[in-house]
């Protein structure tokens, strides 16, 4: 009998003053993400965090606290991979490298269409930020 399992996921939201960093995806799907990926085999979700954040964003970022967990079978068309959601904060320039095209900063009322199932997360963020709630359960 053949396991399929879920692949664990990272995403992380990094803030930078008033607004967060996206990255533009070089691979499908295309679009305007959070940076993030695949958990390596062996590595604790906070490193696979940071990692993924420097590869890339070029930044080094603190981890400030893990946002959510978000686990919808549909969330990623290439497969069922569960992420957990870290937010972070960063100083510098952000610079697009790895499978990143490209970087930038936006705000709320900025936010380009996103890949994923990231305008739900962002939609969570925001709220959690602005009333300060916890997210929604079962995500």
């Amino acid at each position: 009998m053949e396991y399929r399992n879920p692949t664990p996921v990272v995403d992380i939201i990094i803030e930078m003053g008033d607004q967060i960093v996206l990255i533009k995806r070089k691979n499908p799907p295309h679009g305007w993400a959070l940076p993030g990926g695949f958990v390596d085999e062996g590595e604790p979700l906070s490193t696979a965090a940071i990692r993924e954040a420097k590869e890339e964003t070029s930044l080094d970022v603190q981890l400030t606290e893990q946002f959510f967990t978000y686990s919808n079978p549909t969330r990623d068309p290439r497969s069922h991979n569960v992420s957990t959601v870290f937010l972070a904060q960063a100083d510098g320039v952000p610079r697009a490298a790895d499978d990143a095209k490209d970087v930038a900063l936006f705000c709320q009322n900025t936010l380009p269409r996103l890949a994923f199932d990231h305008a739900q997360i962002l939609n969570d963020y925001f709220r959690y930020r602005q009333l300060g709630h916890k997210p929604p359960a079962d995500r």
